[in-house]
């Protein structure tokens, strides 16, 4: 008669180790999630919670003055924020799907932007030179200027008069601008994008970016006819009224 060891039976079980498996994700998942995230350093466009708050939108900004400073908005728990006052559920959530996107560098209008005076960026057109090497041949390094490049670019606020000469410095920091994102040149020097300004005599060639109330807010979708699940019940109800309506 052949006797086990129940001891080694047991650890030969599958559902032995299934369960060690299990405990071990589960002690990982849970060292991963008390990881603090890294704090991202404000912008020149985002310097303060306020700010922030005021461009993603959906009234966040009347939360303003709970979030002391800006280490605690990119800190605080959804369940810190509940505490806080933060409502609804779907508020917070949005709240915290921003943050982590701005982690990431993806930001909305003007979130490139380097000058920036008191929530105000001036953005205008420039002609950037482009070597003939840049264009066609390669091999002829030594090429002339064959044309130039428009693009909308963010300068300081104090601007030099038109016609003046350009100093060795400055032409060096004109071949490593950046166009800014969301802005583009249509015609002839006229900047078309969402919440400029255009200034005043610049015949749409420089305009004005101020930080406003939902700039970067992604709207909430509207259900049209009660929704996915019940846009066709609807939509047939109300055609059988209006086909009881024409009949009488």
């Amino acid at each position: 008669m052949i006797v086990r060891n129940p001891i080694i039976h047991s650890l030969q079980s599958p559902n032995t180790l299934f369960r060690s498996i299990t405990i071990c994700t589960r002690c990982l998942h849970a060292r991963t999630s008390t990881t603090p995230s890294p704090i991202p350093s404000p912008t020149p466009f985002v310097p303060d919670p306020p700010t922030f708050l005021t461009l993603i939108g959906r009234n966040l900004s009347q939360h303003a003055a709970k979030i002391p400073n800006w280490p605690s908005l990119f800190s605080l728990t959804s369940a810190q924020l509940r505490d806080l006052g933060v409502e609804p559920a779907r508020t917070r959530r949005y709240l915290l799907w921003w943050r982590d996107r701005f982690r990431k560098g993806m930001f909305g209008v003007g979130g490139d932007f380097q000058y920036v005076r008191d929530g105000e960026a001036r953005i205008k057109v420039v002609e950037v030179p482009v070597l003939k090497a840049e264009i066609g041949d390669t091999s002829t390094q030594s090429g002339g200027l064959v044309r130039v490049k428009k693009m909308v670019v963010n300068t300081p606020a104090k601007q030099e008069e038109e016609g003046e000469v350009v100093g060795k410095q400055q032409q060096l920091e004109m071949d490593k601008l950046k166009p800014v994102e969301g802005m583009k040149v249509v015609g002839a020097r006229t900047i078309v994008g969402p919440f400029i300004k255009a200034v005043k005599g610049s015949r749409g060639a420089e305009a004005i970016v101020r930080v406003q109330e939902g700039m970067w807010e992604v709207r909430r979708g509207v259900k049209v006819d009660g929704g996915e699940r019940r846009k066709l019940q609807v939509r047939r109800k109300r055609l059988l009224e209006e086909r009881k309506t024409s009949r009488k």
